[in-house]
């Protein structure tokens, strides 16, 4: 009997530390912006050899004397900011704060970029987007239609999430920060 008890009470304080201990535990992450979108890098260059030649031009001091040529319009090349907006808190308790920005990349794929975020933590927690603006609740939410990203890999710093492939951006977007176990809201950035 006494085991019951024991394994009883052991399971109990394991789920509780699972559900507390994201309240006072941060998780700092602080991803690089995606290196498609800063440039095409030779595969057989190492990083120490990238950094080399990107050094060795930024030490290029020249004087330019020619005018620029004019140029016909082209199609802008490196990442395009589709949609841009900022986390704000979903209630008192469950707070939220940063750049959060829509982008595609050359390759055509489509990224989201949470930027210097910080936002009360909680267990699994998940960024989600859903076509609109106003999304304040878990019915709204759902009535929306909605696509999950992944979970959120930290409740601090910067990060970034894929959309899927062919994934349409409407006009309107907002990024939800969610806590799957309790469906509750934690954070939501209206992009647009």
């Amino acid at each position: 009997m006494q085991v019951v008890v024991a394994v009883g009470a052991i399971a109990v304080l394991a789920v509780a530390w699972w559900l507390i201990s994201p309240l006072f535990i941060d998780e700092v992450v602080e991803e690089d912006f995606p290196r498609a979108a800063m440039g095409v890098i030779p595969e057989d260059m190492t990083a120490e050899e990238v950094e080399e030649v990107m050094m060795e031009a930024e030490a290029v001091d020249a004087t330019v004397t020619e005018d620029m040529p004019e140029s016909a319009e082209s199609e802008a090349t490196g990442p395009v900011a589709l949609a841009t907006g900022a986390l704000q808190d979903a209630d008192d308790f469950h707070r939220g704060s940063g750049g959060v920005t829509a982008y595609r990349l050359e390759d055509g794929s489509q990224v989201l970029r949470l930027e210097d975020i910080e936002v009360t933590n909680g267990p699994d927690l998940r960024v989600l987007v859903a076509p609109g603006h106003g999304i304040t609740n878990r019915q709204a939410l759902q009535a929306a239609g909605y696509i999950e990203l992944g979970p959120l890999k930290g409740n601090i710093g910067s990060q970034n999430y894929d959309f899927p492939p062919g994934y349409q951006i409407p006009e309107q977007l907002t990024v939800v920060i969610y806590c799957k176990p309790f469906h509750v809201l934690f954070a939501t950035a209206a992009l647009s």
